[in-house]
């Protein structure tokens, strides 16, 4: 075989990008792009998914009644950069930064994050998502817990998370980012 015709694989890990999570078929699976590396996960529990719902409601209902901004729930890419496309199951943009959101995505940091932990997502969110979140500026990232029935509120201080607010079962959960607002975490578990 001549060298003209051999091929020959690159050396070194395969960085996928935002064009390459385009060209994923839709297969009911749920795929992120973290730092270049594929991610999926399953579809959500249906205790993630009225937990979502219950958390939408209640957020947008306040947000929508100050004009603070957009909500917006998964699926939504999120593209903090070319080889970190992600899809959070809640986001947040201000009124005051509209210009990210796109007709294909957000496009960068959203004042603040939430993701709903399953027992195959719960290392990651804390982990990775936390880390790439925090690079990119998200300046709130709540995790939701609806195994645990709890929340973990961080709030970003520098480069790194920080926590900020926990609360669990029945208490309620007084958030900085929305002063005033007070969700009873016994409304959003059922």
């Amino acid at each position: 075989m001549s060298s003209s015709s051999a091929q020959s694989i690159p050396p070194g890990k395969i960085i996928l990008t935002y064009d390459d999570y385009c060209a994923i078929p839709n297969d009911c699976n749920r795929y992120e792009v973290l730092e270049g590396e594929l991610n999926v996960t399953p579809a959500p529990s249906i205790k993630h998914q009225i937990l979502s719902g219950n958390l939408f409601t209640t957020l947008s209902r306040y947000i929508n009644e100050r004009a603070l901004g957009r909500l917006l729930y998964a699926p939504v890419d999120l593209i903090l950069e070319r080889t970190s496309v992600l899809q959070p199951d809640l986001l947040f943009v201000s009124s005051a930064r509209q210009n990210i959101i796109t007709e294909r995505a957000v496009e960068g940091a959203p004042d603040l994050v939430i993701e709903i932990l399953s027992p195959s997502t719960s290392r990651i969110d804390h982990t990775t998502k936390a880390q790439i979140y925090a690079k990119h500026g998200v300046r709130h990232y709540w995790l939701f817990d609806p195994d645990q029935r709890n929340v973990e509120a961080y709030e970003l201080v520098g480069d790194h998370y920080q926590l900020a607010v926990k609360a669990e079962n029945d208490d309620a959960f007084n958030p900085s980012l929305f002063p005033g607002l007070s969700i009873s975490l016994g409304d959003l578990w059922s």
